[in-house]
């Protein structure tokens, strides 16, 4: 019997090939379900025939399952099995809904919570403020992009140094350096506030367990007289949100991870 384990290193084409299929699933989300071959190869700039191969045996993987159009892909099966696995494994989205739930009623505005998904941050729970009849919101699985708050508390608390290098790929020189400067403000302030089109804002602040960040919480709202000072009410029932599930999480208040957190 041949002994597979501690034998040949993985080859450069079983990397490439481990690498592309990564590609392909995240280029699903809220906004794109299904997507043909001939949308695969176009985005990831491969020929049609190489992009079915793939999309052919990730549905033999249960990877991705055929869509309900002709020659169309979806995720599979899996991925839903392996998504409902990642998300149970993070103990924040089962102690969170009752707080984000507080702190809409509170300050009248939609609640999101976020996780560092693969190479940005994604939207896990979202709590709407049922005050009113038209709200501001985001769907859940929605990644979020380099200008929301969220992003850039993340970037100010995460200690790879590739985040930022993923969040700015393809952004202009001016782009990068207000960024750089609206991540250190929220390192130093503790929260971030950020514009978004069509006049809407959102706040944020981070989440802390005893390995470091472990999500953010944002509010999304549309008043333009909102008062967003660090005193406001809007900003104070955030941090004290926040503070308390980082609290419950076991972290520490300036997000450092414990030595020896499992003793």
């Amino acid at each position: 019997m041949a002994n597979i384990e501690g034998g040949q290193e993985t080859s450069g084409s079983d990397i490439q090939a481990v690498a592309r299929v990564g590609q392909i699933c995240s280029l699903f989300g809220p906004h794109t379900a299904e997507l043909s071959a001939a949308e695969v190869a176009e985005r990831l700039g491969l020929n049609r025939t190489t992009a079915y191969r793939y999309c052919a045996s990730l549905v033999a993987a249960g990877i991705l399952e055929r869509g309900p159009r002709r020659g169309t892909f979806v995720l599979g099966g899996l991925m839903l099995q392996l998504g409902i696995h990642a998300l149970s494994r993070r103990r924040v989205t089962e102690i969170a809904p009752p707080h984000l739930a507080e702190l809409s009623a509170a300050v009248r505005m939609t609640a999101v919570l976020s996780l560092w998904g693969a190479r940005g941050p994604v939207v896990a729970l979202v709590e709407d403020d049922r005050s009113r009849t038209a709200v501001v919101t985001v769907r859940a699985g929605s990644q979020l992009d380099a200008t929301a708050a969220q992003t850039r508390i993340f970037l100010a608390h995460l200690t790879d140094d590739r985040a930022f290098d993923w969040m700015t790929e393809g952004a202009t020189s001016a782009e990068r350096a207000e960024l750089e400067a609206a991540v250190y403000t929220a390192r130093r302030s503790g929260y971030c506030i950020a514009s978004q089109s069509g006049g809407v804002f959102s706040a944020a602040a981070p989440v802390f367990d005893e390995f470091g960040i472990a999500a953010t919480i944002g509010l999304l709202g549309a008043d333009p007289n909102a008062d967003l000072t660090r005193d406001s009410p809007i900003i104070s029932h955030l941090l004290t949100t926040t503070a308390a599930l980082t609290a419950e999480l076991s972290g520490s208040p300036d997000g450092r991870p414990r030595e020896n957190p499992d003793l």
